[in-house]
């Protein structure tokens, strides 16, 4: 057999490993296209070079186009925040004085009591409305929410 038959496997054989360690299907069809092009040379040994680089190429590109789609879609963005993050943008109400910077603070949002912090300069007293900015661990990042009708 031709050396060119032992390089196409072996490059197959290290991009199907490389894909195991990497997320995204990126490297399986490189991996299947190498493969592809080891079987052209099996079946047509001596046949041009350019044909097995052209089946490669073509080979990798067409999946590479199939696989990508197919990933994208089984790697969404699950449609519902879980945990802390489902209160991101929520309102509820400070519970005992949220200092800036400091984490004394205590609020309500959707019936849960949660430790908080506010970046602001002033200190957010108790029944005082809030945002949730962020949730960092276990406590939230709020601040007070704004008042929309002061223009109306």
């Amino acid at each position: 057999m031709n050396i060119w038959f032992w390089v196409w496997v072996l490059l197959a054989v290290i991009l199907a490993i490389a894909e195991i360690f990497t997320a995204g299907f990126f490297m399986l069809p490189f991996a299947i296209g190498a493969a592809g092009a080891a079987l052209l040379e099996f079946l047509w040994p001596g046949d041009s070079l350019t044909w097995q680089w052209a089946s490669f190429v073509g080979l990798s590109s067409l999946l590479l186009i199939v696989v990508r789609r197919f990933a994208d879609r089984v790697t969404h963005e699950p449609p519902q925040r879980v945990a802390g993050d489902r209160l991101l943008g929520r309102t509820g109400v400070v519970l005992r004085t949220v200092e800036p910077r400091e984490l004394g603070g205590m609020v309500r949002v959707d019936g849960e009591e949660w430790r908080a912090e506010y970046a602001g300069d002033e200190a957010l007293p108790a029944g005082t409305r809030i945002t949730v900015l962020a949730v960092e661990g276990a406590h939230l990042i709020v601040e007070p929410v704004r008042d929309t009708t002061a223009g109306s």
